[in-house]
């Protein structure tokens, strides 16, 4: 356990901040520089998991959390517990339901754009190295093949195809953006629709529904959040709906998709390629089929991890709490 203590403990206006960062994002040297930039009204307290340190947590007025679960037990175990701030766009890893039965706010980053920049990069990443067959190139050539004749049918471009995008909030529009600059056509799925002056901007961005989406999309590209309504979002019979020369790609949430099917989809060239940066579970085991698959690009979470993104995330994420700890209204309440 390492606690970080910004002051007493004994002071009237000093709240208990529970700060748990999980091992795979940095842990406790992740949690450490995170606790430094709480003002003196906070007293925080870091550890790895919710579970580490139980006085901690049964003393906690927030938790803010970094990847680690927070399930019904740890509310249960929490009795002066207002808020859990989730130090991400996701919060598929807080029990909501029991956030309201025992009226806890659950918070996100979401407005602050702080992964904004970098998810929709990697998302172009993992897009331009399916379509120019980088991957495979790269290998053949660190064995001495030279796998032109073999790639050139297979290389495409992503100007002229069309982008169909699940989920246009705040990343998803990060990605609209670009596809515009590559000459892409847009169109897009969700709730509702866009101011039409966003639209435009958008390359006059199209609304239309999920099913109409996949039949028509070169490429999918997945930023929608993971609830009971979008778990396996893309199953079976949705990636049947893909033509086969098309691509998915997922910088959001590994359980959006039926990772099964989809390495099925893979295997039986029903479908042209994926390029996945998050699994469900994180880390993947040996065991997912995805890693063996044919034509995927994969890479582990790091949409949302530059150095640059991880310092406006911890920033957003310690705001909303202040804000909290001042009596302020919070942000991104998602719960």
């Amino acid at each position: 356990m390492t606690t970080n203590t910004n002051n007493t403990t004994n002071s009237t206006n000093t709240k208990n901040v529970l700060a748990v960062i999980s091992p795979h994002v940095g842990g406790r040297s992740v949690g450490a520089a995170l606790a430094s930039v709480f003002p003196e009204q906070a007293h925080v307290t870091v550890v790895e998991t919710t579970d580490e340190n139980p006085e901690a947590l049964r003393s906690a007025h927030v938790i803010i959390t970094g990847l680690g679960p927070v399930t019904a037990e740890h509310f249960a175990a929490a009795p002066d517990l207002e808020l859990v701030q989730c130090a991400s766009h996701g919060f598929d890893y807080v029990d909501l339901e029991a956030a309201r039965q025992h009226s806890v706010h659950v918070c996100n980053i979401g407005s602050s754009g702080a992964e904004k920049q970098n998810v929709a990069e990697q998302t172009f990443a993992l897009m331009l190295a399916l379509a120019k067959q980088l991957v495979p190139a790269h290998t053949a050539l660190t064995e001495a093949d030279w796998a032109l004749p073999r790639l050139q049918q297979s290389i495409t471009e992503l100007s002229g195809k069309t982008l169909g995008i699940v989920g246009l909030g705040h990343i998803g529009e990060e990605v609209a953006r670009r596809a515009v600059v590559f000459d892409m056509n847009i169109v897009y799925a969700g709730p509702n629709p866009v101011a039409p002056e966003v639209a435009a901007r958008l390359g006059n961005a199209r609304h239309v529904p999920l099913d109409e989406l996949l039949r028509t999309s070169d490429y999918v590209s997945l930023h929608a959040p993971l609830t009971e309504d979008t778990h396996h979002l893309l199953d079976a019979p949705r990636l049947a709906l893909l033509k086969p020369t098309a691509f998915v790609i997922n910088t959001a949430r590994g359980a959006l998709i039926d990772q099964d099917a989809l390495a099925d989809a893979l295997t039986a060239g029903t479908l042209a390629g994926a390029g996945i940066d998050v699994f469900d579970p994180e880390p993947p085991t040996a065991a997912l089929r995805l890693l063996k698959a044919p034509n995927v690009v994969l890479s582990p979470h790091v949409a949302g991890v530059t150095r640059e993104t991880l310092v406006r995330i911890a920033l957003a994420a310690v705001q909303n709490v202040v804000e909290h700890l001042e009596g302020k209204p919070v942000r991104d309440v998602v719960s």
